[in-house]
């Protein structure tokens, strides 16, 4: 199989890479870069592609994207409460300046 060929990927990893590839050139990558950094992030989740079919590939593992919700929070959680409401005072105060550019 040549190289760059995404006929072993399913629909879904498919479909999953053109979302992502999206994101990116709406942030401004080049659209070659935006396409090799999707399926890159598909190829890291799903550890390559893949054809449906009983006992065929690895379990899905816990995928590092999902785990920024579990995770986060911790270390604001361990902060003082007037420190994390002097942090929410002064997002505010820079939210309403730059609002006002």
């Amino acid at each position: 199989m040549p190289r760059g060929e995404k006929s072993s990927y399913t629909d879904k990893q498919k479909r999953r890479a053109e979302h992502i590839e999206e994101g990116y050139k709406k942030r401004g990558v080049p659209a070659r870069e935006a396409e090799s950094r999707a399926w890159a992030t598909v190829n890291k989740s799903d550890g390559g592609g893949k054809k449906s079919g009983s006992g065929r590939g690895k379990t899905r593992r816990s995928r590092s994207y999902k785990k920024g919700g579990k995770r986060g929070g911790a270390a604001s959680a361990a902060r003082p409460r007037a420190a994390r409401s002097a942090s929410a005072r002064k997002a505010a105060r820079t939210r309403k300046r730059n609002r006002s550019r």
